[in-house]
């Protein structure tokens, strides 16, 4: 591990987005990357109390015509019908079993190449006296979800051979114990940003004043749910991962079977129900297997409802920006991410194959390859979320307020990747190839590749590093990763 971290130059402070879909963080300053200025921006939580739709609703502001014009504007405009198919049950119940693909086992000269390329992020971005890593590149701040993409990427680097048992264990012990002893928001659980080389919380616009802003049960599940792959495959781990959880205090987590995160908001703590179709589910699968009541945050049939997107119907939450002020966005990451770690346990399978089946038919229609979901931005607003929907429009690239940014509109490298592990089509084959040829660095993967611009999404991400690395994993040992470390769920 590099040790010589360089503070970037405070010249700019920019509020930024670290890791998973809801939880927001802060960059501070200017990074100096290959392509220029790195910040990210702050998102909004998907927090506001559950309400239900009778019919989605479109939001949409007057263009700016200061920006670019996007590629496929009206195809995709004219691709969106109200109402889709739903998923019938004989669909999901096909997929009852954890799902494994046929082309799994030993990687490929080529895929083992994409492997240590992503290991190159964190091999300079493990704080070594921490163990926590930078959610960007050499950045020192980290969320939780991030931290779990590390833990993550340590996991698969360790056994697809790229470092030592010696120095596995070392790290992983680090990570674990500095976990165990964090400075927790009001004493019960983890602010939602840490500064990642002195632990103290801080706020989204500084790294050196001390401030607790909150927790996010989205980040957390995610966590809950590595420290029980860890414990399963790794026993010599499990009194750690036990203090780590023990180490929080979880019971204002869950409420009455749903997810609930905390904000200050003008000094006063916001308490809401946290997560939307996709996001909370996956996390919710992590909290129930440490024993939490997350009945009602599992029932995706419930919040559910379809549209049909080039053909394609898929699902999205009936709880949108007009009826409970937070956002809908149906993205890529969690539903590939439930298939690569636990093997469809949160959501059916039958939903994935119709997200895939969606970006698939549009490449069809438009040529434009297509693997879509939120990540950071090179520029500015340095963090939007692609998505093939969201508040009643179709494939819509917008920012946290939203704002229309589809000219921003980029083939994310770990959608392209997480859908290729899990399907291995023909059309999931050319994203791999396509996210090999265009946005490798000497220092990691680069999150995407913009459709409109024809260039690079030049920011180097833990998220993005961490889930290439997880994705190969699972294409070498040929299991869901919950599955493959014998985690057991509750009561079996």
């Amino acid at each position: 591990m590099n040790s010589n971290f360089e503070m970037p130059p405070k010249k700019l402070a920019f509020l930024t987005y670290l890791g998973g879909v809801v939880t927001a963080v802060a960059a501070i300053a200017g990074l100096e990357m290959l392509s220029g200025n790195l910040s990210q921006k702050k998102s909004t939580k998907d927090s506001a109390p559950t309400t239900t739709a009778t019919a989605p609703s479109s939001t949409t502001s007057a263009p700016d015509k200061t920006k670019p014009k996007a590629k496929h504007e009206k195809p995709d405009s004219r691709s969106i019908k109200f109402p889709g198919d739903r998923v019938s049950q004989s669909e999901i119940a096909k997929t009852t079993t954890p799902y494994v693909p046929a082309h799994v086992g030993k990687l490929s000269p080529a895929e083992l190449k994409v492997a240590k390329q992503a290991w190159s992020y964190f091999e300079t971005n493990i704080n070594p006296e921490t163990g926590l890593a930078n959610s960007v590149d050499q950045f020192q701040s980290v969320t939780l979800w991030d931290q779990s993409a590390a833990m993550a990427a340590l996991v698969s680097a360790r056994e697809l051979d790229l470092v030592s048992e010696k120095e596995f264990k070392a790290t992983m012990s680090k990570m674990l114990t500095t976990l165990a002893k964090l400075e927790l928001y009001k004493g019960e659980l983890p602010n939602k940003v840490y500064n990642s080389q002195n632990l103290m919380p801080v706020n989204y616009g500084s790294l050196d004043k001390r401030e607790e802003i909150g927790w996010s049960a989205i980040d957390l599940g995610r966590i809950a749910l590595w420290l029980k792959i860890i414990a399963a495959k790794y026993p010599e781990f499990e009194p750690q991962t036990t203090a780590v959880w023990k180490a929080w205090d979880v019971k204002r987590l869950t409420k009455g079977g749903q997810m609930y995160g905390t904000s200050i908001k003008d000094g006063q703590e916001q308490y809401n129900q946290e997560g939307r179709l996709g996001y909370e589910d996956y996390a919710a699968y992590g909290l129930k297997l440490w024993g939490l009541n997350v009945d009602k945050a599992l029932d995706y049939n419930n919040k559910s409802a379809f549209v049909e997107l080039y053909g394609h119907s898929i699902p999205f939450d009936v709880r949108d920006r007009e009826n409970s002020e937070a956002n809908n966005y149906v993205l890529s990451e969690p539903f590939f991410l439930d298939g690569i770690e636990t093997g469809f346990k949160a959501l059916p399978k039958a939903y994935a194959d119709r997200m895939l089946a969606a970006q698939e038919a549009r490449y069809k229609a438009t040529k434009q390859l297509t693997a879509i979901t939120e990540d950071n931005l090179d520029r500015e607003p340095y963090f939007v979320y692609n998505t093939l929907y969201v508040n009643g429009k179709p494939w819509a690239t917008i920012s946290d307020t939203g704002e229309n940014y589809n000219h921003l509109r980029f083939v994310s490298t770990k959608a392209a990747i997480g859908w290729h592990v899990l399907y291995n089509t023909d059309y999931t084959k050319k994203l791999f190839a396509f996210v090999q040829e265009k946005v490798g660095s000497k220092k990691g993967w680069y999150s995407g590749f913009y459709e409109t611009l024809d260039e690079p999404n030049a920011v180097l991400t833990a998220n993005n590093n961490g889930i290439i690395l997880e994705c190969l994993l699972f294409k070498k040992v040929g299991k869901p990763l919950a599955v493959w470390a014998g985690v057991s769920e509750l009561g079996t």
